[in-house]
């Protein structure tokens, strides 16, 4: 009776695919992070230009 369960246990995937759609989605998710964090950076810094050059044509 337990080795039958304990049998059918090890035979059941479910969890494991479950387990791999987490691990793609969670390495999706970074990828947008970095993607977005990169994307922050070169736009702060066109800001930063464009604001100093706004302020040096003002004064």
């Amino acid at each position: 009776m337990i080795l039958g369960r304990l049998s059918r246990l090890s035979g059941d995937e479910s969890g494991a695919t479950a387990v791999e759609y987490g691990l793609i989605v969670a390495f999706i998710f970074l990828a947008i992070i970095g993607g977005l964090s990169a994307f922050a950076t070169n736009e702060n810094a066109m800001y930063q230009k464009i604001s100093s050059s706004v302020s040096g044509a003002t004064h």
